[in-house]
């Protein structure tokens, strides 16, 4: 029998990071992303975000790997939300996502950090935020 536990920090933003995500509308996506990793078999441990962006923190199974969670993910609520209607505009994603490892023993201090994002982004940014994730982690942005 196989056993698995690899734990990801999920981060992913609106299209071209605008702010669209209300907190009614982000409780409802949260909600739903809730229900639609459940059918699909994808261990979400915490989910929370701001208005232009979501933090997921997931646990692979053995045959799950980053790029396709974050694609049923992403792919599956925007089509819901453009569905039905929870914005004025299309909506879509970003295509890029931002993805680390964690360590078994830095789970709650994730899970704190997650479920306190919108105490957090009254102090910082989300561009203040990505940037210090790209110092901490030695990330350079690469513009296609």
């Amino acid at each position: 029998m196989s056993f698995v536990k690899i734990w990801i920090h999920l981060v992913f933003a609106t299209k071209d990071r605008q702010p669209l995500l209300t907190q009614n509308i982000r409780y409802q996506i949260h909600k739903h992303i809730i229900e639609n990793c459940k059918e699909k078999g994808i261990f979400l441990q915490a989910i929370n975000g701001y208005t232009d962006h979501i933090h997921c923190l997931i646990s692979l199974g053995k045959d799950q790997n980053i790029a396709k969670i974050s694609q049923l993910i992403k792919g599956e609520s925007s089509l819901w939300i453009n569905k039905n209607k929870l914005i004025k505009q299309q909506f879509g994603w970003q295509d890029d996502y931002f993805a680390v490892s964690v360590s078994e023993s830095q789970i709650s201090t994730v899970i704190s950090y997650i479920n306190n994002q919108e105490n957090h982004h009254q102090k910082k940014s989300f561009s203040d935020e990505v940037e210090e994730f790209m110092n901490r982690y030695g990330w350079e942005l690469i513009n296609n």
